[in-house]
């Protein structure tokens, strides 16, 4: 199960990548995030967990990261 305040799943390991919609409209895009990956132990491929899926635009995966304020 994942908690997305925490950003963990049940197991404590927090995501490597995180999931996003992009959308583009014009020179704008939209970044919508839509859920989490996590790299498998051997290194060849990716879990992936979306609590949404789109029906326009594209799924990026991008490196999780904590963002700095």
């Amino acid at each position: 199960m994942t908690d997305t305040n925490t950003k963990e799943t049940a197991s404590g390991k927090a995501p490597s990548h995180i999931a996003y919609q992009v959308r583009n409209h014009g020179e704008k895009s939209y970044w919508t995030r839509i859920g989490s990956a996590w790299a498998n132990a051997d290194g060849k491929g990716f879990n992936i967990q979306l609590e949404m899926v789109p029906l326009d635009g594209r799924v990026t995966l991008r490196i999780a990261s904590e963002k700095k304020a």
